[in-house]
């Protein structure tokens, strides 16, 4: 009876015990996306720090892409504003992309959100990781199904060599945004954003882009990757009284400079 009693209590603690382990042994690691890539990703981009996947960290994607070579997104982290000092950085990566790094976003004086466009080479998680100051990540994310081959295929301007006679051109405009009580500031920039993945076409992108002030000041900094889309248009968010003269400076991965004022 004793002997029947413990084989008993042994099976009901192993099934107790069962979700527990399985758990531990979730090859996502916890993922709410599910994805099979995301121990990886932690490992390569995260490494040990502490991190947390939150709901403040708003990722939006369209539920299907028709054109995978325009993913529109946006990247809201503003519901970390009055976390661990704030938003220091905005790193997006999309999990099953041939090159996973999209962008890496400073806000410095900017609110911490952007708007803009990817290529996505099948359906696949995408991933915003949040860092605040005081060295935590907290990351959102969605899934976006695609039509997919957008990393794999050139670009029109490419196509049809149009690229070389506007390269690293800007547009740019404010709005004023009543709604976000906000300042908006769309840009947009002249440049084929090559992949590297297309046969006889090497990468060729914009690595750096930074906005700054009359006094020289910057008030956000960005470096772009291979899936930002061809001629990139992004939209940041600056608080509504943010002032005039400014300028838009960077450089793409060749050296070529990109330099323009950017009025009110």
């Amino acid at each position: 009876m004793v002997r029947r009693r413990a084989l008993l209590c042994g099976g009901l603690l192993g099934t107790l015990g069962a979700p527990s382990l399985r758990a531990a042994e979730d090859p996502t690691g916890g993922d709410p996306l599910g994805s099979m890539q995301w121990p990886g990703l932690r490992r390569q981009y995260l490494a040990d720090a502490p991190m947390r996947f939150s709901e403040a960290v708003l990722v939006r994607g369209p539920a299907f892409a028709d054109d995978a070579m325009n993913v529109p997104l946006l990247v809201d982290a503003r519901g970390l504003s009055g976390t661990g000092g704030g938003v220091a950085r905005i790193f997006v990566v999309v999990d099953r992309n041939p090159v996973r790094e999209v962008l890496d976003f400073e806000p410095l004086r900017a609110l911490p959100m952007l708007a803009f466009r990817i290529r996505m080479e099948q359906a696949s998680p995408v991933r915003a990781l949040v860092q605040t100051r005081d060295g935590r990540w907290h990351v959102g994310g969605t899934w976006v199904q695609a039509a997919g081959g957008g990393c794999t295929v050139p670009g029109a301007t490419r196509a049809d060599g149009s690229w070389s006679r506007t390269l690293n051109q800007v547009q740019a405009r404010f709005f004023n945004n009543v709604i976000e009580g906000s300042r908006r500031l769309r840009v947009r920039v002249m440049h084929p954003m090559d992949t590297g993945l297309v046969a006889g076409i090497p990468a060729f992108y914009i690595e750096q882009l930074q906005l700054v002030d009359g006094a020289g000041q910057p008030w956000w900094r960005l470096a772009l990757h291979e899936p930002v889309s061809e001629n990139p248009l992004i939209t940041f968010e600056l608080p509504p009284q943010s002032g005039s003269g400014f300028r838009l400076t960077g450089r793409d991965n060749n050296g070529n400079r990109i330099d323009a004022e950017v009025s009110a």
